[in-house]
């Protein structure tokens, strides 16, 4: 079974000042202090709520699937809320045009020539809400800027701000006037989540706790965007040691071979599952990443990528089974 050894000191450099394990620790408290705030108003869903997090600072994208009500948009607007940072809902309807997105030339007699006016999508944190209500035209609008963080309009390029996130809301079951988002797109998202019910204990909270317990608009903001980059700068650093590395690739591979899938992850999915283990392991409080962590986000981060055979849907076979599977029949390389 492969072997790999936790690092000593700094593998990758010294950051900035102190020591890769302090730097760690500090990344760690900022985000349990986030999540924290967010959970003054998403209660009992600590678990996505450190998902949308990964999501930040992995300069990655959500969407988030569920049905209405369970808070898709309030946990997108309270992550807004706890981050000093611009940022832009759109709300996506049929009618809804890529330059409402995007931004548009208008010329200016003034001056005889034309000027680009910037749309929402220029802004730190965007929340495209019911993403897949907008038609295909509009939502190729987001493909270019999602990954490569610029628009490019009459030939120009118009970088976004950083750090820059889109969440992205649709529901599950409401399928009337909805246009499914295709693969190109899905592959955009580091992660595709559910918020899902609350439990008993925290919806009685939630009812206490309204109209006059803690709302969006009062959360407290506990980082600035500077912070932000300084903390997906730091997790971008965070070591891996080889066995890892071979790890995520075997775990990719094997869906490309599975006889219940017909696409299986792309390499932007390794690359994926690689930076969210990153920001795992720092918000652990760790310089080094350990296979649990890539365990952990396989099937949020690769699941929405994949496409199941008409067999495999037949049979009722979903995604996330399939990739339960393949972890359980990957060898995990393990501590010297």
């Amino acid at each position: 079974m492969t072997q790999y050894h936790h690092p000593a000191e700094a593998p990758y450099g010294q950051p900035a000042a102190g020591q890769p394990a302090q730097l760690a620790g500090q990344f760690a408290q900022r985000f349990q202090l986030l999540a924290g705030n967010i959970e003054r108003i998403i209660r009992g869903k600590r678990e996505a709520v450190e998902l949308a997090l990964i999501c930040l600072f992995t300069e990655g994208h959500l969407l988030v699937e569920d049905v209405p009500g369970t808070g898709k948009t309030t946990l997108a607007r309270c992550l807004a809320a706890s981050v000093d940072a611009e940022w832009r809902r759109v709300q996506f309807t049929p009618d809804l045009l890529p330059s409402d997105i995007t931004g548009v030339s208008i010329f200016n007699q003034a001056h005889q020539k034309f000027e680009f006016h910037h749309g929402p999508v220029f802004a730190n944190i965007v929340l495209a809400d019911e993403i897949n209500r907008a038609s295909p035209k509009t939502q190729a609008a987001l493909l270019e800027v999602m990954e490569e963080r610029r628009v490019t309009v009459d030939a120009e390029p118009h970088p976004v701000p950083r750090p820059f996130l889109v969440v992205a809301t649709q529901n599950p079951v409401d399928m009337d006037g909805t246009y499914p988002l295709p693969e190109a797109q899905l592959d955009r998202f580091l992660m595709k989540i559910s918020v899902g019910y609350p439990h008993h204990a925290a919806e009685v909270e939630v009812l206490k706790g309204m109209p006059t317990g803690p709302q969006v608009e009062r959360l407290p903001v506990v980082a600035r965007a500077s912070d932000v980059a300084g903390m997906i700068d730091f997790a971008a650093r965070i070591h891996v040691a080889d066995p890892v590395y071979d790890y995520i690739v075997a775990l990719c591979g094997a869906t490309r071979t599975s006889p219940h899938l017909r696409l299986g992850a792309s390499p932007r999915a390794s690359l994926a599952l690689l930076r969210a283990a990153r920001v795992k392991a720092a918000a652990a409080g760790r310089h080094f990443v350990v296979p649990e962590d890539v365990k952990a986000l396989a099937v949020p981060v690769l699941a929405h990528r994949l496409i199941l055979t008409p067999e495999a849907e037949l049979r009722e076979v979903t995604a996330a089974v399939v990739l339960g599977e393949i972890l359980a029949g990957t060898p995990v390389p393990q501590a010297a």
